[in-house]
């Protein structure tokens, strides 16, 4: 067990950042690296399409269901413990993933996604109480390394199957990356006591559900993450589909994450330029829906250049989701509590997507249906964009209460 330490001061703003970064690398090789074995998998005939469907969807689902639970851990254990904690049970998950049996595949895959939807939670608000001025920013920051972790997890699946000649090994290797985090996590980070003020103060979470604000800020996370994990779930069997081999599938799906860095870490600079992130988001979800289409339906000889606008559109779109909550939030509590809501629901909204896209493969639905499918799910992320982007802000207003405030430049 880790050892409690006491009375260790903060790191300073540079660590933070790179611990920020190293635990935001384990938050997506667990659900990236799973996809390129799809074919290979389905291929040994250990599990139906429909079984790796719902594997696809479990992870997502959970990152829904329990995303909720974080502002409740972090009022009970602190902020820094309950993030040690996911480390603890993504770690356990991703061991127990490599197994080579359908239970423990099964039971890894919900560690993984109770693990990722706390941590993915608590960050965001971490980062609005450690680096306030540069909040929005910094987000940037943590995204990026959310989709250079993605892009790892996507493009050394294959090769480390092949070099360990096993799945399984493939996924359980990437136990020891989560460890490293845990570790140096526990190792730099205080771990103080909740708050015992805060642990009794009185949360707005029912009060966030009466702000239509939360709404429009959840409902486009849910619409954009379910693309995301479209993808992260389904697209190298679609191209393998299409012809192309099981690596350069896999390769196609890391050049398109791997992209995302570049507009992971420019859209929250774009976004700041003004109050209003309408223009930015729409342009964002436009090049989403310009990439979709190019590879899956357009030319072979533009598939790359489809990968990379899909990135660069991902990027910017999940970049952008995770900056709205920060900056329609009047504090960090509030932060918090948004942050569960819109991830807690995006996400469990979002889990529907792999699912439905898995049973159009199983009914041998082609790949114009399912295109189709995923342009009008971007079309509704699109509609959202228009309401969560407009200069509107939640704050607690003189008698307690939470409101929604026009914001002025």
């Amino acid at each position: 067990m880790l050892p409690i330490t006491h009375n260790r001061t903060s790191p300073n703003r540079l660590k933070f950042i790179l611990l920020m970064v190293l635990v935001g690398l384990n938050l997506r090789p667990a659900l990236s690296s799973l996809a390129p074995l799809l074919p290979r998998i389905e291929s040994e005939g250990e599990l139906s399409v429909l079984i790796l469907s719902l594997l696809t969807t479990l992870p997502v689902l959970c990152l829904g269901l329990f995303a909720p639970s974080a502002p409740w851990l972090a009022r009970r254990l602190g902020i820094e413990r309950s993030l040690a904690l996911g480390l603890i049970i993504l770690s356990a998950g991703l061991a127990l993933r490599g197994l080579s049996s359908a239970t423990a595949l099964f039971i890894g895959t919900l560690l993984i996604g109770a693990a990722i939807g706390v941590l993915g939670t608590l960050l965001p608000a971490l980062v609005k109480r450690e680096l306030a001025d540069s909040a929005d920013l910094m987000t940037g920051v943590y995204t990026m390394a959310l989709c250079l972790g993605g892009a790892l997890g996507a493009g050394l699946s294959i090769p480390l199957a092949d070099a360990l000649d096993s799945w399984s090994l493939s996924l359980m290797s990437w136990t020891s990356f989560a460890l490293t985090a845990l570790f140096a996590w526990w190792w730099v980070m205080p771990q103080p006591a909740p708050d015992r003020q805060h642990k009794t103060s009185k949360g707005h979470a029912r009060a966030l559900l009466r702000q239509p604000l939360a709404w429009q800020v959840m409902l486009l996370m849910g619409s954009q993450s379910s693309l995301a994990y479209i993808v992260f779930g389904w697209l190298p069997t679609l191209l393998v589909k299409q012809g192309y081999s099981e690596h350069e599938a896999g390769w196609l799906m890391a050049a398109s994450i791997l992209t995302q860095l570049i507009s992971a870490i420019t859209a929250p600079w774009l976004a700041r330029m003004s109050k209003d992130q309408r223009p930015a988001l729409i342009a964002i979800l436009g090049l989403v829906g310009i990439g979709l289409w190019v590879l899956l339906l357009g030319p072979a000889s533009l598939r790359w250049l489809g990968a990379i606008l899909l990135g660069l559109g991902q990027g910017g779109s999940f970049s952008l989701a995770l900056t709205l909550i920060v900056l329609r939030s009047g504090n960090t509590k509030i932060a918090g509590e948004l942050s569960a809501l819109v991830q807690g629901g995006g996400y469990t909204l979002a889990a529907v997507g792999p699912l439905v896209v898995g049973l159009m493969i199983d009914a041998d639905i082609g790949i114009q249906g399912i295109t189709w499918l995923l342009l009008t799910i971007l079309t509704f992320a699109a509609s959202m964009a228009l309401l969560a982007g407009r200069q509107r802000r939640l704050e607690i207003n003189d008698k307690g209460m939470l409101v929604t405030i026009n914001q002025r430049r």
